[in-house]
């Protein structure tokens, strides 16, 4: 209970920290300080950890006693844009590249296990599997379609994990889900009158395209349930096979949409449905995922493990909001896709107190150049990682992981009907990732 009680205040704490998303899409994998020195290779075979809670439930059984982990990670993804030639009806758009929509964010994980019985073990964790933060300059070129895009998820997952035999474990878990989501943009309220009313009525009080903005902001939240399973093979001491599932969980998000509108704004633009303070609803399946990974010691000094994840992202067809006071849906079309992540690692074991880690990953990106948009210029990601070990005692140790993304630039060609323009331009994207964790037996 003492735990729980960490858990939820942990989770409190969480939800007020930006998430960038630095894995395919807006997952993060950073459960264990651990698995990041590694690229997260072997995650579903490693089992070295209280993180193989979420990679693969069925390793616990190589784990004994009552032991607590605690992980966080500082991520800072950078998102630069170059402009190349934006332009509305009215001609180009103007404004600057927006700044560095990435920002600095703390990403933590706890974990939790005893033994029921010699061969049954019980495990809870708390992770935050999905996250995004894009947030742009004010007067950016692009902010009649994204200023600031936030997606946030906490999962409190208990599992039990059960020894078949000398060779074979098998676990599972359910997973209780908190999503919450703002997304706001600016709104180019001159080219709304001009459009609604005619150029000689609007100039004549000041509205002329992209010179009166107002903004719109859609928050969101709900909670969901998922379940996640795995097995673990274990042929001989040197080795062992893991396969591991993560189900998709849907949420139902319900919140609100506020307008904020310029002074002036003639009173039958303002007062339309269509920029009228109002509840809003979407909803957002996040993806199922499968992985099989591989764990093999060389000899008592080198190990090395490998892993494949695939990623259900063609769930993720469009974002429609709806509006509870009759305005038309807003839709965004994603029509993203199923992903491959590949990694490989090796670890060497110094002496007893300290061991070394090093991994490469390639992690494709779900999302497609014609559908890329501001809130998420994704692209394929390069991972190069190094991590170590220090366990100062049969009961405590340290682990320390590094990784850096060579993200690839990310071209931009977006169009916002029917007052948005067209944003065209490159992005030059990176990510750097700090992780430590602490873990104690009892």
């Amino acid at each position: 209970m003492k735990f729980v009680r960490f858990a939820l205040a942990a989770s409190t704490v969480a939800l007020m920290l930006p998430a960038p998303s630095h894995a395919g899409g807006f997952a993060l994998s950073e459960m264990s300080a651990a698995s990041l020195g590694n690229a997260h290779a072997g995650g579903a075979a490693a089992a070295e950890d209280l993180s193989t809670i979420y990679f693969n439930p069925a390793g616990l059984t190589r784990l004994s006693g009552r032991q607590f982990m605690v992980s966080g990670s500082a991520i800072r993804p950078s998102a630069n844009f170059e402009n190349r030639g934006s332009f509305s009806a009215a001609g180009p758009l103007s404004g600057g590249n927006g700044g560095d929509a990435g920002s600095w964010a703390l990403v933590p994980a706890l974990y939790y296990a005893m033994d029921i019985s010699p061969d049954l073990r019980f495990g809870l964790g708390m992770q935050v599997p999905f996250g995004l933060t894009t947030e742009y300059d004010a007067g950016w070129v692009g902010r009649y379609q994204a200023l600031k895009s936030d997606l946030i998820t906490v999962d409190i997952n208990p599992t039990l994990a059960y020894r078949l035999s000398d060779t074979v474990s098998v676990g599972g878990g359910v997973s209780a889900q908190y999503v919450n989501v703002e997304l706001s943009r600016a709104i180019d309220f001159g080219s709304v009158c001009v459009g609604s009313a005619g150029l000689a009525t609007c100039s004549a009080i000041g509205f002329l395209p992209q010179a009166r903005d107002g903004s719109v902001t859609v928050k969101g939240n709900d909670w969901g349930y998922g379940f996640n399973l795995g097995a673990l093979f274990t042929p001989d001491a040197r080795m062992r096979f893991g396969i591991a599932y993560r189900s998709k969980v849907s949420h139902e998000l319900s919140g609100s949409a506020n307008f904020t509108k310029p002074a002036g704004l003639p009173g039958p633009i303002a007062a339309a449905p269509t920029f009228t303070n109002t509840g809003a609803r979407a909803d957002i399946d996040l993806p199922d995922s499968l992985s099989v990974s591989g764990y093999v010691d060389l000899d008592p000094k080198w190990s090395v493990m490998a892993d494949v994840t695939w990623t259900h992202w063609s769930r993720f067809k469009e974002l429609r909001i709806r509006f509870d006071n009759g305005a038309a849906d807003s839709v965004t079309p994603e029509e993203w896709r199923n992903t491959y992540r590949v990694a490989a690692a090796v670890n060497y074991r110094y002496n007893d107190m300290w061991k070394l880690r090093a991994g490469l990953a390639y992690d494709q990106s779900p999302v497609e150049g014609q559908f890329r948009t501001p809130r998420i210029p994704d692209n394929n990601r390069r991972w190069l990682t190094l991590g170590a070990q220090y366990k100062p005692s049969r009961q405590d140790s340290w682990d320390f992981g590094y990784a850096h993304l060579f993200v690839s630039d990310a071209s931009l060609n977006k169009s916002e009907p029917p007052v948005g323009g067209t944003l065209v331009g490159n992005y030059s994207n990176d990510v750097n990732i700090l992780s430590v964790q602490y873990n104690r037996a009892f």
